[in-house]
């Protein structure tokens, strides 16, 4: 395995109808010895606010590589934490195991690589009587396993980036730019 320094990856998976739990984690890779795990190694205490937590599928069950998520959104309710410390860690855990074991994460290596994953939790999903915590699973656990590939892919790759430059928008500025934007 040729050594991973520094690897950025992000995806997006939506929600299902009416529900609040589209998943959009931001994922770093990198080895123990360099930035990634000097970042790593610095999110070791709380931030009011922005939960971080070792990414385990279960009690004493530490995915590998090491990883440390935390939150886009700042936490408010002990709901909300329920939420990202149970069915979305959950998700994130397995979603990181399967990468292992469908080869998108090299097997060998892994204790010389750390990950850290920044999670969206729609607040609202915490507030929601009908929340759909199966659908909750689905988005986070999609999300992540795209979001490593992508990262250890290099994509979107600055060719991608380039041709795709006027006909991919961000969604937000639907009727903000015209068509020359």
């Amino acid at each position: 395995m040729s050594e991973i320094v520094f690897r950025t990856g992000e995806a997006t998976v939506l929600a299902a109808e009416g529900q609040y739990t589209d998943a959009m984690p931001e994922v770093l890779i990198g080895s123990v010895r360099g930035p990634v795990g000097q970042a790593f190694a610095s999110m070791m205490g709380q931030v009011q606010g922005h939960t971080r937590m070792f990414v385990v599928r279960d009690i004493n069950q530490l995915v590998r590589p090491a990883t440390m998520m935390t939150t886009k959104a700042t936490i408010h309710t002990a709901e909300y934490v329920e939420l990202l410390g149970g069915v979305v860690q959950a998700a994130t855990g397995d979603a990181i195991v399967d990468c292992i074991i469908e080869g998108i994460l090299p097997r060998d290596g892994l204790d010389e690589l750390c990950m850290i994953i920044m999670i969206w939790l729609d607040p609202r999903c915490a507030e929601d009587p009908n929340l759909d915590r199966k659908d909750l699973y689905r988005t986070n656990y999609e999300a992540t396993k795209l979001a490593i590939a992508r990262a250890l892919r290099g994509e979107p790759t600055v060719d991608e980036l380039i041709a795709n430059r006027r006909t991919v928008r961000h969604y937000a500025l639907e009727g903000v730019l015209d068509d020359e934007g």
